[in-house]
């Protein structure tokens, strides 16, 4: 018997053993594997700016990469970090700077709502406010541009993957 961390680890083995196709909405349209050579342990999350990808460490020199948009100009953080917490379909509350620059925002926008910016999953980091999450249909074209206010957005079925192999202690280091 075999025990897979999610859903879609299943279907990819099944899709695999018989030959079949994956639908195009699959959770990996947007990842790839790929080489990916560095001193960081399997399992570590390493987000280059400049690239605006996020890689997965794997074992043998390889990452699983994800296109994201990373924080616009002065809103930019580097260095290390650590998963503190998952969530599923969280409920969101703009922090100041961003209720200053949006006064109109409401003041709590409930978990799974179409205006919810965190999407499906959030990976909340050891940093004030900082998250890697998904994010809402309005905002999937700011994926691969600077475009928040510190966090990592992700497609939702991208941020879903990740969700299921990152645990709370993941490593997570932020690069120029």
């Amino acid at each position: 018997m075999f025990h897979f961390k999610s859903m879609r680890a299943a279907a990819l083995l099944g899709a695999a053993l018989f030959g079949l196709s994956m639908p195009s909405g699959a959770a990996n349209a947007h990842t790839r594997l790929v080489s990916f050579h560095s001193s960081y342990e399997a399992g570590t999350i390493v987000i280059s700016m400049s690239q605006r990808r996020l890689y997965y460490v794997l074992a043998d020199g390889r990452a699983i990469q994800y296109p994201v948009a990373v924080a616009k100009p002065g809103k930019e953080w580097l260095g290390a970090a650590s998963v503190a917490g998952k969530y599923t379909d969280p409920a969101w509350s703009p922090p100041a700077s961003v209720k200053h620059d949006h006064p109109n925002l409401p003041n709590l926008i409930p978990g799974g709502s179409p205006r919810n910016p965190m999407g499906v999953a959030a990976i909340v980091l050891d940093r004030d406010q900082i998250a890697i999450h998904g994010t809402t249909r309005h905002m999937r074209a700011s994926v691969g541009t600077r475009a928040s206010y510190g966090c990592i957005r992700m497609y939702n079925e991208d941020v879903a993957d990740l969700y299921d192999r990152v645990e709370v202690g993941t490593p997570v280091v932020m690069q120029p």
